[in-house]
């Protein structure tokens, strides 16, 4: 058998228990990844989606309320003037090991760097978009194209979908292969909720964003 090492064997998010009481009704528990999906953010269209090589051991959330400022009068001391600013933070890890061992082709030329290209890309105006705009500022237009990303989903599991942007991305490269190629990697991203304060209702950021509130309103009620 081969050698698995314990930072690998722990990826999973099932505890024990949740192994036993399945195994008790026969069932064999299935382990739902989470995901990075990239949407049109006027239209809605997938345009792309990053499934998660292993789900991060945690996830965390701050929620800042939005209330009336430092020191409202009296009568709106309780005031809310919107949804909290929700910040989500994890650290993900990818590990081209699997694929060096079936014998993949891009793992063996370009490493794990294929995927976090893929990553970086959800925070860069495309080449051509910079190539374009450049033309436009050298022939003198007053107006150029405004560079926009596309609209971001952050999937951990089927009642936590949320519209994101990107804070900060943090890259931490591990180990290298004998072509100076990143084999492993630990990645920490910072993201922020997208509510219907930042992007309103009428687009696909703003309906996402409801659908995201009104299952927390309806899980609340079952506590």
């Amino acid at each position: 058998m081969p050698n698995v090492s314990p930072r690998l064997q722990n990826r999973a998010i099932l505890s024990r228990q949740d192994l036993n009481r399945a195994a008790d009704f026969g069932v064999s528990p299935r382990l739902q990844k989470g995901a990075i999906l990239s949407l049109d953010p006027t239209l809605g269209i997938p345009l792309g989606s990053i499934a998660l090589q292993y789900n991060p051991d945690s996830i965390t959330r701050t929620l800042k309320p939005q209330t009336a400022g430092e020191q409202p009068d009296r009568s709106e001391i309780l005031r809310l003037t919107g949804p909290p600013i929700e910040t989500i933070s994890c650290t993900v890890e990818i590990d081209a090991t699997d694929l060096l061992e079936v014998g993949s082709a891009n793992a063996i030329g370009f490493g794990i760097q294929p995927q976090l290209a893929q990553l970086e890309m959800m925070i860069y105006p495309s080449s051509t978009e910079l190539i374009l705009n450049e033309v436009l500022t050298l022939l003198g237009t007053i107006e150029i194209l405004p560079m926009q990303s596309a609209l971001t989903l952050f999937v951990w599991s089927k009642s936590r979908i949320t519209p994101v942007k990107f804070t900060d991305i943090d890259i931490t490269e591990e180990e290298f292969d004998p072509q100076l190629n990143p084999i492993r990697a630990k990645v920490k991203l910072g993201m922020r909720v997208l509510n219907v304060n930042d992007v309103g209702f009428l687009n696909p950021a703003g309906a996402m964003y409801m659908v995201y509130q009104i299952q927390k309103e309806a899980l609340a009620k079952l506590f």
